[in-house]
C-alpha cells in the first residue's frame, strides 16, 4: 500500500472525530475521539490488508491503531513484532483490543503470556495476566492454579490499577471455572477488598470477586 492510502485513511479518521466522544474517552486514558461503530465501519469497507495495518501502527495515532488491529492478519506477526507493540500500546483501549483480537489468536500468545506475566513494567505484565485468564476458562491443563492464588494473594492489593484489575480478573475466572479452588478465591477476594466500592451500574456485575464469582456461578446453575 502507498503512503497516500496511509493518508487517504488518516484524512476518514480525522473526518470522524467528535469533540464529545473524544472527552469521553479521555476520561479513560483514551485519546481518540472516533465512535468505535464508525470506526468497525470503515474497517469492513477496507477489509483486512497487512501492510496498511503495519503503515497505520507506524503512524502512533491511537485511532488509527485501532483500525490496525481491525485489519490486520493476527497470525502475520512475529514474536517480536507483537511484543513490541504491546510495549508501545500505552491507552487501554489500544491495549486491551490489541491482546484479545490480535495476540490471543497468534501462534506466540503462550510464549508472550509467560514473559509477559513476569515483566517489571506493570502494564506489560496485565497483558500477561489477561492471557493467563484465557487459560483459566479455556485451556487450564498445566496451569499451577494454586501458584496463581499464591501470587494474586501477595501481589493483587497493592498491584498500579491495570494490573490490579487484570489479577481480580484471574482470581474471579479461578472461583468461577474451578469448583475446587472457588472456597479459597472467595476467601482471597473477601480478606484483600480490591475493587469492593468499583462503581457498578444497575443490571451489571460488580467486578469484586465475592459477588463476581457468586453471580457467575448461580448463572451456570440455572442453565
Amino acid at each position: 500500500m502507498t503512503e497516500t492510502t496511509v493518508s487517504e485513511v488518516m484524512a476518514e479518521l480525522a473526518a470522524l472525530e467528535d469533540p464529545k466522544v473524544r472527552k469521553v474517552n479521555e476520561k479513560r486514558g483514551d485519546d481518540h475521539g472516533v465512535n468505535l461503530t464508525k470506526l468497525r465501519g470503515l474497517a469492513k469497507r477496507l477489509k483486512t490488508q497487512q501492510e496498511l495495518a503495519r503503515r497505520l501502527w507506524d503512524t502512533k495515532d491511537t485511532a488509527a491503531r485501532l483500525l490496525t488491529i481491525l485489519i490486520c492478519r493476527p497470525k502475520s506477526f512475529t514474536r517480536d513484532e507483537l511484543d513490541a507493540m504491546l510495549r508501545e500500546a500505552r491507552t487501554p483501549k489500544v491495549h486491551d483490543w490489541l491482546v484479545n483480537y490480535v495476540v490471543k489468536k497468534n501462534p506466540y500468545a503462550e510464549e508472550l503470556r509467560v514473559v509477559w506475566s513476569a515483566d517489571p513494567d506493570p502494564v506489560v505484565a496485565s497483558a500477561g495476566w489477561a492471557l493467563t485468564t484465557e487459560r483459566v476458562a479455556k485451556k487450564p491443563e498445566g496451569l499451577d492454579l494454586s501458584g496463581l492464588l499464591d501470587v494474586i494473594e501477595t501481589e493483587m492489593k497493592d498491584a498500579p490499577d491495570r494490573l490490579q484489575w487484570a489479577m481480580n480478573h484471574c482470581l474471579a475466572q479461578i472461583g468461577i471455572e474451578h469448583p475446587e479452588y472457588r472456597a479459597r478465591a472467595v476467601d482471597i477476594g473477601e480478606r484483600l477488598r480490591v475493587l469492593e466500592d468499583y462503581p457498578t451500574p444497575p443490571n451489571c456485575t460488580s467486578p469484586f470477586a465475592p459477588i463476581w464469582i457468586a453471580e457467575m456461578v448461580r448463572r451456570q446453575n440455572d442453565k
